[in-house]
């Protein structure tokens, strides 16, 4: 949101860098004058805190890409830079534009406020929807600022992105700040902390802590929505003879699964409610069956497995592959 004063102030001074300084830049210097300047370090000092205050807006103005755009406009007209013809002005200079708003004409006793000029420019000087309220260009002038969010990043393991934790995280300033994770945060979810970013220039309500989640994989389980996956091994013997195997769960005792003769790789079994809880309920943990070859054989086994093979059926297994195949 545009405010009056931004003609009179160098929001690039207050904050000791360059007109062209990159996002990085701006953050980097911001960051070293608030260790100097803000109130928790300043003891009460009324200097320092007018200070603190008026580089707080300098930051919350030249770090939003939008708000940037406007200010430099406003700053580049002031200076001369962008001249348009106002409706009814003559010479079109900027000063003009100010002298016919901002005093009465020769034989009239009308004058305009600066509410007029902002009118003005959403209705025709800059084109439609660049600076009107309803544009999001000034964003309702003549009401406070909302403080910008402060975004973050935090990596976290899989167990605590399932089962949800309280974390702390190091804030802009330094300060440490809690963040509280809820259960079966998913990879690339964002959280939002209300009111904890910055604060706002001219009392309006502070910004938001935005924090970006990257949740490392575990090296058993996967996430499938709300469920979570694990392939199992079985043995062949297992597979065709049937078994009663041992299925780990997260962060939990194992569970016993019956597996039902002639189990095919593949094959899903089911444990109820031992997979991601969350407000929207609790999911399942699926085992996936997956039938082990074992690569090593001594004589006695495979002479064993001879025997099998001419016994099992001479069906071929790639048959129904083969046929699908040729249509």
């Amino acid at each position: 949101m545009a405010s009056q004063d931004w003609f009179d102030k160098d929001f690039y001074k207050v904050l000791g860098v360059s007109k062209d300084v990159s996002e990085a830049e701006l953050k980097k210097a911001y960051r070293k004058l608030a260790r100097t300047y803000h109130p928790d370090s300043t003891q009460g000092d009324p200097a320092k805190e007018a200070k603190f205050k008026e580089m707080s807006e300098a930051y919350a103005v030249l770090s939003d890409k939008s708000q940037r755009e406007e200010y430099d406009q406003i700053r580049a007209m002031g200076a001369g830079g962008a001249r348009f013809q106002a409706p009814g002005a003559g010479s079109g200079g900027f000063e003009d534009v100010f002298s016919r708003f901002g005093q009465p004409r020769a034989g009239s006793q009308q004058s305009a406020d600066f509410d007029d000029l902002f009118s003005m420019f959403g209705q025709g000087g800059f084109g439609s929807g660049r600076f009107g309220q309803s544009s999001g260009g000034f964003r309702g002038y003549g009401g406070p600022q909302r403080g910008s969010d402060v975004t973050a990043r935090t990596t976290l393991d899989f167990q605590t992105a399932v089962k949800g934790e309280t974390i702390t995280l190091a804030g802009e300033d330094g300060k440490p700040f809690k963040v509280k994770i809820p259960a079966g945060v998913a990879d690339g979810q964002k959280i939002r902390l209300r009111g904890r970013g910055r604060p706002s220039p001219d009392g309006g309500e502070p910004g938001d802590i935005v924090v970006s989640i990257t949740v490392r994989p575990h090296p058993v389980f996967t996430r499938d929505g709300q469920n979570l996956r694990v392939t199992v091994p079985v043995t062949f013997t297992e597979a065709a003879l049937g078994a009663t195997i041992e299925v780990p769960t997260l962060g939990g005792d194992p569970v016993k699964l019956r597996v039902a003769p002639g189990t095919p790789s593949g094959r899903v079994l089911r444990v109820k409610g031992r997979g991601v809880h969350t407000s929207k309920g609790t999911g399942d943990l699926l085992a996936e069956v997956q039938v082990a070859v074992p690569s090593h054989l001594d004589e006695q086994a495979k002479e064993a497995l001879e025997r099998f093979h001419e016994l099992e059926p001479k069906e071929n297994p790639r048959a129904d592959l083969m046929a699908k195949a040729r249509e």
